[in-house]
């Protein structure tokens, strides 16, 4: 594998199909007659789905798939709601989840004691920055930041992808872009504008995860023929069953606001041989935006891209039919594995020049810090288009008058 997006593998694969009936249709002087010929088969088994996860202040993993547990009052036990396990406090305490939990608060408090949080006072924003590198740009209004105090409550990353080039070499591939943009304006395509990029880590969640998937369908296979002036149609229908252990890897979820989840998607992938043991070295000379989306709120969202992704390579393996619908698919998570992750993106902000005091769109762009490549919306020039749909004209209303001309 060599990127971060979603990659799946399956093995173990079990498919089989029973027929069901098989029904002919013979049409003759617009009359229709069906004729059944065998009995309904059922068949098939369910697979219990998991849920989400919930999120404490020491949390423990569960010692199956590594998702959080929390403490069931009615069942007094611990459960995981990702893959449906229980444990009693007597069972938890012979795994190391306790030992876990300790050392992920330790981690925690000594990556906050050499961190500040800064925040802009003009749009809002909140960055991280190490006590050694100062932060005092928004890089998002570029207005004047302040220093909030020491970093609290964060979460230390578990791995980083550093940048792979330096602020010139970013400057100059945004300069590329913006001048393949016709109708973007003067401005936006300046070595002035593009200076004000600004190098940033954004966090992401890494999920890995082994998974028992089924999907079970009704399909049809058509037959038509011919005898004399009579047309058959015979329909066989099936059920249809498959069955893997699939394995996904490599999900990648923001852990930023639903604002920017779209921009930052729009970068996507990374590789994964980039990834690396998170060191606080990596952030010296950059800042890191504040974490705000936990991974408890955001299992909904990956289970749901696991069972779409699941449904699609199953249902890839069923063929030779007329029809197919599915109607059951099921994801049962066995483990899973996630890490908070640091990756590079190089940030910069566009504002049209005001016209008659009118607050104008911001437009905000990210640039991979590692691939290269741009994500945002392109600003457009109406004065540009302007003259280039006048220039359209000049040159082709000679030509229409003389087609005219011949005409008449």
């Amino acid at each position: 594998m060599n990127r971060i997006c979603v990659c799946v593998g399956i093995d173990a694969f079990r498919r089989s199909e029973q027929r069901e009936r098989t029904e002919i249709t013979m049409t003759r002087d617009n009359m229709e007659y069906v004729a059944d010929n065998a009995p309904n088969i059922e068949g098939g088994s369910d697979i219990a789905n998991a849920a989400e996860t919930n999120n404490g202040t020491l949390a423990y993993n569960c010692p199956n798939c590594g998702a959080e547990l929390y403490f069931d009052a009615d069942k007094q036990k611990m459960c995981c709601e990702f893959c449906e396990s229980e444990f009693t406090t007597d069972e938890l305490a012979g795994t190391n989840a306790h030992e876990s939990a300790e050392a992920a608060r330790i981690n925690r408090d000594e990556y906050c004691a050499h961190m500040n949080e800064y925040e802009c006072p003009n749009c809002g924003a909140e960055i991280v920055a190490d006590e050694n590198t100062a932060a005092d740009i928004c890089a998002y209004c570029h207005s004047p930041i302040v220093l909030k105090g020491r970093l609290s409550g964060q979460m230390r990353p578990d791995k980083v992808i550093s940048f792979k080039y330096g602020k010139e070499e970013a400057v100059n591939r945004f300069v590329d872009f913006a001048k393949k943009k016709w109708f973007a304006p003067k401005d936006f395509k300046s070595h002035k504008h593009a200076e004000m990029l600004v190098g940033i880590y954004y966090p992401f969640w890494v999920t890995d995860a082994d998974t028992d998937s089924t999907l079970e369908a009704n399909a049809t296979k058509v037959r038509v023929w011919r005898r004399g002036n009579v047309e058959y149609t015979e329909t066989s229908r099936y059920r249809v069953y498959r069955r893997g252990n699939i394995h996904f890897e490599d999900i990648v979820t923001s852990a930023y606001s639903e604002a920017d989840k779209k921009m930052l998607e729009g970068i996507l992938p990374y590789p994964s041989d980039a990834l690396v043991p998170f060191d606080a070295t990596y952030l010296s000379g950059f800042t890191a935006k504040k974490r705000d989306i936990e991974r408890a709120s955001l299992t909904e969202e990956v289970r749901g891209r696991m069972n779409e992704y699941a449904e699609k390579l199953l249902r890839d393996t069923i063929g030779g039919y007329s029809t197919v619908n599915v109607d059951r698919k099921q994801v049962s998570v066995m483990s899973s594995h996630w890490e908070y992750s640091l990756l590079p993106i190089w940030l910069l902000t566009y504002t049209p020049p005001k016209k008659d005091g009118k607050k104008k769109k911001v437009y905000t762009y990210a640039m991979n810090g590692h691939t290269g490549k741009i994500y945002g919306e392109i600003p457009i020039s109406f004065g540009k288009v302007a003259a280039f749909c006048s220039a359209v004209f000049a040159v082709a209303a000679p030509i229409i008058a003389m087609i005219g001309g011949v005409l008449l």
